[in-house]
């Protein structure tokens, strides 16, 4: 008896650089994460996060690829992978009183989004 496995393909978008920490990226990703692709994009249109703009344009981009490049059929898209990581982190200085510095630290962070085809 011969083990045969449907293939999914899959796509991916990633957007690198992002100006905000990623730990609140990684909020608007968890909003994401899992569902099908009309409700995420209704999802991060709607949202009040400066970040879902962000967020939504790469989204958009993943069901683009997915659409050109593979032939998927974008009504069966589902949002399957959600991550994000660790970019570079510029260091500045703020002046406070009596001559001394504080260190503000302004983040980068990586976003990564994978679509795929819903099986029947």
């Amino acid at each position: 008896m011969a083990n045969t496995k449907k293939i999914e393909k899959s796509c991916m978008a990633t957007c690198r650089s992002i100006r905000t920490s990623p730990r609140k990226l990684n909020l608007v990703a968890a909003t994401i994460r899992g569902k099908g692709a009309e409700q995420a994009v209704a999802e991060l249109t709607f949202s009040k996060r400066r970040v879902a703009k962000v967020a939504l344009q790469l989204l958009k981009s993943a069901i683009a690829n997915a659409e050109n490049n593979h032939n998927l059929n974008i009504d069966k898209l589902v949002v399957c992978e959600a991550y994000v990581g660790k970019g570079l982190v510029m260091k500045r200085m703020h002046a406070r009183g009596r001559g001394r510095g504080a260190r503000v630290l302004k983040p980068f962070s990586s976003m990564t989004v994978v679509v795929k085809e819903r099986g029947e």
